[in-house]
């Protein structure tokens, strides 16, 4: 099918899949994971003002450089390793092809 892409996401126990992901519905990681029934929260809907969408980027894809709010809320989020990004700041496109993900710990 095309504007899909392929990206594989590692929940919290280790399980790992291959999720077929749409590139033409403007879906950031946050909102792909969120309908997949993954367990990811996104407590502010996305604007990368809490860190519950925090994710380790476990491929070497050349992704957008951070904003500054997403580097300030890194800064505060807990379980925060080099390879940490918001899910909600990185939009599915083309590039994403092959990315391979795992989910953070939740800080509660």
């Amino acid at each position: 099918m095309d504007n899909t892409i392929n990206i594989t996401i590692i929940d919290r126990e280790g399980n790992q899949k291959i999720y077929e992901a749409p590139t033409d519905m403007n879906l950031n990681l946050m909102d792909f994971c969120r309908a997949v029934d993954l367990p990811v929260k996104g407590e502010c809907g996305g604007m990368a003002m809490c860190a519950t969408c925090q994710i380790y980027v476990e491929s070497s894809h050349q992704l957008p450089e951070q904003s500054d709010a997403e580097l300030d809320m890194l800064d505060q989020a807990f379980f925060v390793e080099s390879n940490s990004r918001l899910g909600c700041q990185l939009q599915l496109n083309e590039q994403l092809e092959g990315l391979v993900v795992r989910l953070a710990p939740e800080s509660e």
